[in-house]
């Protein structure tokens, strides 16, 4: 989104972390805002094209968590028929296993794109402890989605609202397409479904290793929640995310630093 979303900002792991600022941050409720990031990349990367008309790309980033780079994250879409495959990839680096909770190490949705409508059809989650592991079958017949959710039985009406992780990437996208700019979407949370709201919150250049880019900052946040997450946008690239950064207050919790596109 990390999930996105991530020039690069390797810096040298502090010795003597606090053990208990350790456990307090290496487990945040980040699996949905790092799902949300990845699929505000896929969103905005596919945004200037009908859906009929997407077209397969892959995207890298350096995971960040608390001023350490801990992952690299490989996003691809790819089509087969008329499903769609949105997958990130996330290796961990040096203490990554402390943060994997926060960029999973594989995410996998698939979905149906058709009548300007998004369907979710799977979402799977893992590779990182199995506790975090996620599972969900949708059945647009019995409007139901079922599963599990980071060790969390799921069942849930399924309405053509209800999003994952991966699968609202497009439904995004669709009201972009649109001509509408989204304000909240929701996405599925464990047993439940959670509202995000979005604003655009202004201008900035940024350096990077696709060189200096001029971005649009916009900001995600959920209802009642103090975690925001920004994103920086580049117009001139189809509006793929430069960068991510999550925060709580003026404390950063974690960052997505662009490294490659192909499109």
């Amino acid at each position: 989104m990390a999930q996105v979303i991530d020039a690069v900002c390797a810096n040298v792991p502090r010795t003597g972390v606090p053990r208990a600022r350790v456990r307090r941050t290496r487990v945040p409720r980040a699996g949905v805002t790092f799902g949300l990031a990845l699929a505000f990349i896929a969103m905005r990367t596919l945004a200037s094209t009908a859906p009929e008309e997407l077209k397969p790309y892959e995207a890298s980033y350096n995971g960040i968590w608390h001023g350490m780079t801990v992952a690299a994250s490989q996003l691809k879409l790819e089509r087969t028929g008329d499903s769609w495959t949105f997958s990130s990839r996330s290796e961990g680096r040096g203490l990554g296993k402390l943060a994997s909770g926060v960029f999973p190490p594989l995410q996998v949705s698939v979905v149906h794109v058709a009548g300007g409508a998004v369907q979710p059809q799977s979402f799977k989650s893992s590779g990182g402890s199995a506790s975090k592991n996620t599972d969900l079958k949708y059945d647009w017949q019995a409007h139901r989605v079922t599963g599990t959710y980071e060790g969390t039985a799921v069942d849930l009406p399924l309405t053509p609202k209800v999003q994952d992780d991966g699968s609202v990437q497009l439904s995004l996208m669709v009201e972009l397409l649109a001509g509408h700019t989204p304000a909240s979407v929701q996405l599925i949370d464990k047993n439940s479904v959670r509202d995000y709201q979005f604003a655009r919150e202004g201008d900035a250049r940024l350096s990077t290793p696709l060189g200096e880019v001029a971005t649009v900052i916009y900001r995600s946040q959920k209802a009642n929640s103090p975690r925001v997450t920004r994103f920086w946008c580049a117009p001139e690239r189809g509006y793929v995310p430069m960068k991510v950064e999550q925060t709580i207050g003026q404390d950063v919790q974690w960052t997505l630093l662009i490294q490659s596109l192909t499109r």
